[in-house]
């Protein structure tokens, strides 16, 4: 059966290949603004089953995965910041504090009617960064396109204390764990070929 990934995401996609089952990327037609009164949480479910349920109407016989990342500091959300001044404000923000990343992933598969989604949600203690810290990192990563202006599995693991997780890869994006699991429960195991 095809396996869909409805992302448009790098960081996504590179971390499905580590599966080695044959996909597709397919990008989702979703609008992403946060609703009103709308928990970081509850954007992050609501966008990746969003995701998922858009690209699979389109593609009915594929299992598909959708995914979204929504990073939460005293419980507002913290978007990617698209630009070098943002980045900035962001980790000046978070500098020795602690940042929550809910990512969710849902897991859907039409012709069955399987549909699963589940949160895996990472604390990532930042250091108290100085400001050159912070340009330094900025001017070598440039990671204006991730949540929260940093990337774990490069240079940015310099700017943290601590990373808390039980899936060592949602905070890049997609929590593997939980996707293998909700995989196998939709017929698709990727250690049964």
């Amino acid at each position: 059966m095809p396996l869909i990934l409805a992302s448009t995401s790098r960081y996504r996609r590179e971390l499905l290949e580590r599966l080695r089952l044959p996909f597709e990327a397919v990008a989702p037609q979703v609008d992403e603004t946060p609703r009103t009164g709308e928990t970081p949480a509850d954007l992050a479910r609501r966008l990746a089953l969003a995701k998922a349920g858009e690209v699979a109407r389109r593609y009915p016989a594929a299992v598909v995965i959708g995914s979204d990342q929504v990073a939460e500091l005293d419980g507002r959300p913290i978007g990617k910041p698209g630009t070098h001044e943002r980045a900035v404000e962001q980790l000046r923000s978070m500098r020795g504090r602690a940042v929550i990343f809910h990512t969710a992933v849902a897991v859907l598969r039409p012709s069955t009617g399987f549909e699963q989604l589940l949160l895996a949600p990472v604390t990532v203690h930042f250091r108290d960064l100085s400001d050159a810290d912070i340009e330094c990192y900025l001017r070598t990563e440039q990671p204006y396109d991730c949540a929260g202006s940093a990337k774990c599995e490069t240079l940015g693991i310099a700017l943290l204390n601590a990373i808390h997780s039980d899936d060592p890869t949602a905070l890049v994006g997609l929590p593997l764990i939980r996707t293998c699991a909700m995989l196998r429960a939709a017929g698709l195991d990727p250690l049964q070929r």
